[in-house]
């Protein structure tokens, strides 16, 4: 009964302890120092406090210089590679839950648990990820990677409730600073504009270049390429009396092709770095579900294996917006099957 909780301070996480120790769980508290904006360290004694306050142990890993070789460094490159980066689904799959194990495991503790709204489920001798009880902040679609020696020994304890339900629970048991904490919004290093980011922290300045239609005329100037994503149509900077979105993106020419929305349908995609947890129930099946993106998207599909070892994703339906280093995670019903990474081919 011993578990190891992701805590970040936050009110997700800090009810998420109240409620494995309701349930009879030995408590140890983990806080991960990923990334400080401007130095900010509150979100540490938030979490000591509520350790404190519960009688738990709370330790520190301080995993700052990994978390910008593997995830900051990572975010940047994709963006100058022309791609669209998901350093969330990165973090989850390949930093957060690993090092909790990792820790958990030089601890002699077998149960790891964080505040995701997430439940999981065995189906045909696999763990599976499921849908959390809160449509509106499930959070599933950043966990297709995770292996099953981390899924058999998670526990989800707000996987079941919603968000409001658990803020109430945080007030009722009198921890109001936790019950009144704003949710995060976006990355966490950079939450709210990713071009000031790029500009602060790429070595060589960002230079203007073309948009261009798709023959290759000139169209007007932009900013530098990297401020722009597959499927952009706001904050072009251009007016044509007519709607355009990105099309493409062409690091090497500093152009970005611009185009109908029309121009952007994909009836098949390509995946690489992908994880399927039980290939039967999701290779050569025509009742998958793909997302690429987190919230109110859908799409029917088959995916095949192919001699290359990537994933080739054939929609039932076009989709627009479809960008090389995009997630693509895949669901039947509310089951996450697995998922992977898209890739420009």
């Amino acid at each position: 009964m011993k578990v190891l909780l992701g805590m970040s301070g936050g009110t997700d996480s800090s009810v998420a302890a109240l409620l494995l120790q309701d349930a009879g769980y030995e408590v140890t508290g983990v806080t991960f120092r990923f990334y400080e904006k401007d130095g900010n360290t509150e979100y540490l004694d938030d979490a000591r406090d509520l350790c404190n306050r519960l009688s738990i142990p709370h330790i520190i890993s301080d995993q700052r210089e990994v978390f910008q070789s593997t995830i900051i460094d990572y975010f940047i490159r994709e963006y100058m590679d022309g791609h669209t980066p998901v350093p969330c689904t990165l973090c989850n799959n390949y930093l957060k839950w690993p090092l909790l194990r990792q820790i958990a495991d030089q601890m002699g503790i077998y149960h790891l648990a964080t505040g995701h709204y997430v439940q999981k489920q065995y189906i045909d001798n696999h763990w599976h990820i499921t849908n959390g009880a809160d449509k509106d902040k499930d959070q599933s679609f950043f966990l297709w990677g995770l292996p099953q020696d981390i899924l058999e020994r998670m526990v989800l304890p707000i996987g079941t409730l919603t968000k409001l339900r658990v803020r109430e629970i945080a007030a009722e048991r009198g921890f109001l600073k936790a019950a009144q904490k704003k949710d995060s919004i976006g990355v966490c290093f950079c939450p709210m504009d990713y071009r000031t980011f790029l500009r602060n922290n790429v070595a060589t300045d960002i230079q203007k270049g073309q948009f261009v239609d798709e023959d290759g005329n000139f169209i007007a100037q932009h900013e530098g390429y990297p401020f722009y994503t597959i499927g952009q149509r706001r904050g072009l900077g251009i007016d044509l009396n007519q709607a355009v979105f990105v099309k493409d993106i062409i690091p090497s020419e500093n152009r970005v092709v611009l185009s109908s929305l029309k121009s952007l349908e994909r009836t098949e995609m390509y995946l690489k770095s992908w994880n399927i947890i039980n290939p039967s129930l999701l290779l050569d099946r025509d009742d998958v579900i793909v997302k690429i993106r987190y919230r109110k998207q859908a799409n029917r599909c088959t995916v095949t294996l192919q001699p290359d070892n990537t994933l080739h994703v054939q929609l039932h339906e076009p989709l627009t917006s479809v960008a090389a280093g995009q997630a693509a995670a895949f669901y039947r019903d509310d089951v996450v099957l697995g998922g992977g990474i898209i890739i420009k081919k």
